[in-house]
């Protein structure tokens, strides 16, 4: 078969998504002559697709330099970003920054009306989320949607609607993050969005249900994903992915020796052809089935495993310790565990076994446990629509809070009183408390917090006049406050680059010209 041959049949297999068909004769071909650019761009998709990912990212950064050759800027770039894309889904986030930051120079830093601009957005979110921003990346993967809307590319649009979907359950508001997670899996299942794509949106629209325990439309989605993948037998990233939450929802509904089959099929598709970091996903799901069947040194071997690719091996391995009787053990891991727990979806899910595990200990009356229990059950009440009895379970979760010298978790408990004297028809207690919890949230820097506290008590927060992001607001306070953009960089963990950015669309957005200007609307508008 010549080459040509080779070519125009690699093409076909690619156009009727017979991906390892195209890969095979697609990379054929290329070992005879190189492939022109477009061709490299299908083989680079194609290895992608069919777990090839080593070779995957190879071949698009040669892609990525024969368009730039041509002078096809717009498209190398897209191959830049196809790169960063596959390397964020491998968690090598300071690689995926460096091609991202090419494709940014490429396209002149903003300068090129393009879909790629929305792109880089897409993937700017990410290193938001890498610093902890929920709120700015929220933002970001709005603004990559709008720009998948004006150029019309739905992958663009379904990634960033699942992306911001996912920050906005992160955020508390759930019905919204709910509403856009299912409207991204409503292009999935429509054909609209390409392979790769489609395979990312469903990890993220079944991860985001399983964190707000939403289990019914988990396993609706875990059973959507599957008929994909059946449809799709080239596929390979995804189908680990598959497996783990197939057993999970299977180890929920008791089928453990099922389940466990399934986390064993998972550790061996993230495993081969190369190792995936999600591999510590499935040693997990494998050690939690062990531990509950009391095959306590395969639970031990696999949570090592999981830790070894990266999985936080708990709380499952200080519930393995309690199981052994190595009850102080299991309660110092615990309170060590909790005690790190920044995230609410990550605490939630360490609340069963924290309980657990120190009434064993005899810790009855652990000032924590008191705190998040009466916590917990005052916002159900008030959820309830009982804001009586929730005032009087959230006063004493605040007490509880305020002992441990806990001021975060002290003022999202003032948030919940105010609510609750708003509902009794006390207004003024309701302002009280509120004003209270901004202060706080403002104090800590919290800014997703503080901006919920501000639309619940009807105020606006002074930068909106000046259209800030979040992470604007940041900086201004920083500038205000005298510091360098070194010194805000180093606070902030930014690159100086990036605070430079920030500072200069402050300026722009603020109309001034200079960091005197600029510190002053911020205490005209009370910004400090």
């Amino acid at each position: 078969m010549t080459t040509a041959e080779l070519v125009d049949q690699g093409r076909e297999c690619f156009e009727r998504q017979a991906w390892a068909d195209a890969y095979a004769r697609l990379s054929e071909a290329d070992r005879e002559t190189p492939l022109a650019a477009e061709d490299l761009e299908r083989l680079a998709a194609a290895a992608y697709l069919v777990g090839r990912e080593a070779e995957s990212a190879e071949v698009w950064a040669r892609a990525h330099q024969e368009l730039l050759l041509r002078g096809d800027v717009e498209r190398s770039a897209r191959c830049a970003l196809w790169l960063a894309f596959s390397l964020v889904i491998r968690g090598e986030l300071a690689r995926a920054g460096g091609w991202a930051a090419r494709a940014r120079r490429l396209l002149d830093d903003g300068r090129r009306d393009c879909v790629e601009q929305g792109y880089l957005l897409w993937l700017a979110a990410f290193q938001s989320i890498a610093v902890g921003d929920v709120a700015s990346a929220c933002a970001t993967f709005g603004q990559a949607a709008e720009v998948g809307d004006v150029f019309g590319d739905p992958d663009l649009t379904s990634l960033a609607r699942a992306g911001r979907g996912r920050m906005l359950l992160r955020l508390g508001e759930t019905p919204a993050g709910v509403a856009l997670l299912d409207e991204a899996m409503v292009a999935v299942e429509a054909g609209e969005v390409s392979p790769i794509a489609a395979g990312d949106v469903y990890c993220i629209v079944i991860e985001g249900c399983q964190e707000i325990f939403d289990l019914r439309r988990a396993q609706q989605w875990t059973a959507a994903l599957s008929r994909w993948l059946a449809s799709e037998p080239d596929l390979v990233p995804y189908r680990g992915q598959c497996l783990v939450h197939r057993a999970e929802i299977m180890q929920l509904h008791g089928a453990w020796h099922d389940a466990l089959d399934e986390a064993r099929r998972a550790g061996e598709r993230f495993l081969q052809p190369s190792g995936h970091p999600a591999a510590g996903s499935a040693f997990y799901q494998q050690a939690e089935l062990h531990r509950l069947r009391g095959e306590f040194a395969e639970a031990e071997e696999a949570y090592r495993q999981a830790s070894r690719w990266g999985r936080e091996p708990q709380p499952g391995l200080a519930q393995l310790r309690l199981a052994q009787e190595q009850v102080d053990a299991a309660a110092a891991t615990i309170r060590r565990v909790v005690d790190q727990a920044s995230d609410r979806a990550i605490r939630s899910r360490l609340l069963a076994a924290h309980v657990e595990i120190m009434l064993a200990a005899g810790d009855l009356g652990a000032p924590l446990l008191e705190a998040v229990a009466a916590h917990t059950h005052g916002a159900v009440l008030l959820a309830e629509g009982d804001p009586r009895a929730a005032l009087v379970a959230l006063r004493r979760a605040w007490t509880g809070w305020q002992d441990l010298e806990a001021p975060y978790e002290a003022a999202r408990v003032r948030v919940l009183v105010g609510l609750a004297c708003r509902q009794l028809g006390d207004h003024d207690g309701a302002e009280m408390e509120l004003d209270a919890a901004r202060w706080a949230f403002q104090q800590l820097g919290a800014a997703p917090d503080l901006a919920r506290a501000q639309a619940l008590s009807g105020k606006t927060a002074a930068p909106a006049a000046g259209e800030l992001t979040a992470r604007e607001v940041q900086v201004l306070r920083l500038v205000a406050a005298g510091q360098t953009n070194r010194a805000i960089a180093t606070e902030l963990v930014l690159s100086t680059r990036t605070v430079d950015r920030h500072v200069s669309n402050i300026f722009a957005k603020l109309g001034v010209s200079s960091r005197a200007a600029a510190t002053a609307w911020a205490y005209e508008h009370q910004l400090p």
